[in-house]
């Protein structure tokens, strides 16, 4: 009985694509307020824009429906995830723990990583937890909180890689690869390969895990995985050939939109589509996911992680305090040029909310892997003038009824 459910699902999805696919509602958008988007929209192609906008209305039972608009929109053309990937990652290890379900295995239990072989590397300690001690739920909170790279490998090491990239296929996510870490001197190869784990409270061990290794290809039909007309190598030299992107992760702007809708509004999802999520995991994302790093006091941040460090949409070109009556539940990437924020924006002052996902080069002399790259001049203000565009469209928007949003207000 429970195929028919997902056929259907997957037909409505289908339908709604279909129907909103030629749209031109962001295009007349960006158009109205040229004098914020001139020098992008000049020449649109040369920085790969993909722009995602969904409208969030509510019946009297407070059960969400989508309208959603999209710009220049293709999951062939390949623009490098960056960090976003970190999001599926961080809600596929509190998965495997439930799933694991062992009496004493959650989030919060201590760790340690082993190695047993090179570039792999061993963990015992970690000084930003409260314990001192490392654990998926520090791990996770670093990746939400300032985009931690090396938070991210061990969860990725946790999962392992086939069980990362299986896990979104089954769930109908299927225009993702996930097959990096994001750790210095790990060759393809090496990455099929993840390292040993160990849980335990105290003396007793709860859990122990053994090396994993995926021997599974991913392949994808992309467009342009060669790209500019050179790059910097490992030796600091410059090649004077296209940088090739085809062994780095992909994920597209739809799928990571679709993940992202799948963790807010878990409802709107088939029961055997939803990510095994407890009520307490999901109120630990939305919480780490919103927070402020100065906020948080385990980790501790300073002021260099201020706080629109990972908010681009509304706020990424200020380092001014935000207000709290927004907040941004989010993702974000950047690397090679691209900049990605994957968003669900909470207004609590206007009832407004809405769900906006972006993409954007800024790599003007064609050049990767040189550090230089025009963010703060071209790609932050774009991310950050598109966020507030939708903003004030949505606060005029009129809404039959207004939202119930009280899930997703914390005591930071």
């Amino acid at each position: 009985m429970k195929k028919p459910k997902i056929i259907i699902f997957f037909l409505l999805v289908a339908l709604s694509h279909c129907l909103y696919a030629q749209n031109n509602f962001i295009e007349k958008l960006l158009d109205d307020n040229k004098n914020l988007f001139g020098d992008v929209l000049t020449n649109i192609d040369s920085f790969e824009v993909q722009i995602i906008y969904t409208q969030i209305d509510r019946d009297k039972n407070n059960f969400p429906s989508f309208t959603t608009y999209k710009y220049r929109v293709d999951p062939k053309e390949y623009f490098y995830s960056a960090s976003t990937v970190k999001l599926p990652t961080a809600i596929l290890a509190l998965e495997k723990l439930n799933n694991l379900n062992i009496d004493g295995l959650n989030k919060n239990t201590s760790l340690k990583v082993d190695s047993v072989r090179a570039p792999q590397t061993p963990v015992t300690s970690d000084s930003s937890s409260t314990t001192g001690l490392p654990s998926i739920a520090n791990y996770i909170k670093k990746i939400f909180l300032v985009s931690d790279n090396d938070a991210y490998s061990r969860l990725y090491e946790f999962i392992g890689q086939k069980e990362i990239n299986e896990s979104l296929h089954k769930k109908g996510f299927n225009d993702v690869k996930i097959t990096n870490r994001f750790a210095a001197g790990f060759s393809a190869e090496d990455n099929r390969y993840t390292n040993p784990f160990e849980f335990y409270k105290q003396d007793k061990i709860i859990y122990k895990q053994v090396e994993q290794y995926n021997s599974e290809n991913y392949s994808f039909d992309l467009n342009k995985l060669k790209k500019g007309i050179g790059y910097i190598d490992s030796k600091n030299n410059l090649v004077k050939e296209p940088y090739d992107f085809s062994a780095k992760n992909y994920i597209s702007l739809e799928t990571l939109t679709e993940i992202l809708k799948a963790v807010i509004f878990p409802e709107s999802r088939p029961s055997e589509l939803r990510f095994n999520l407890t009520d307490d995991d999901y109120k630990f994302i939305y919480k780490y996911m919103s927070m402020f790093p100065r906020e948080s006091k385990h980790p501790f941040y300073d002021s260099v992680y201020y706080d629109s460090y990972v908010k681009y949409f509304i706020f990424g070109d200020s380092h001014e305090p935000i207000k709290n009556n927004i907040r941004i539940f989010d993702k974000v990437g950047l690397a090679y040029g691209y900049l990605t924020d994957v968003a669900y924006i909470v207004d609590f002052g206007n009832n407004v909310e809405f769900m906006l996902s972006a993409v954007i080069l800024v790599n003007k002399d064609k050049i990767f892997n040189d550090d230089v790259y025009e963010y703060d001049k071209i790609g932050k203000p774009f991310l950050a003038n598109l966020g507030r565009i939708i903003n004030n469209y949505e606060s005029k928007r009129d809404k039959n009824i207004l939202p119930n949003l009280s899930k997703f207000k914390f005591d930071y």
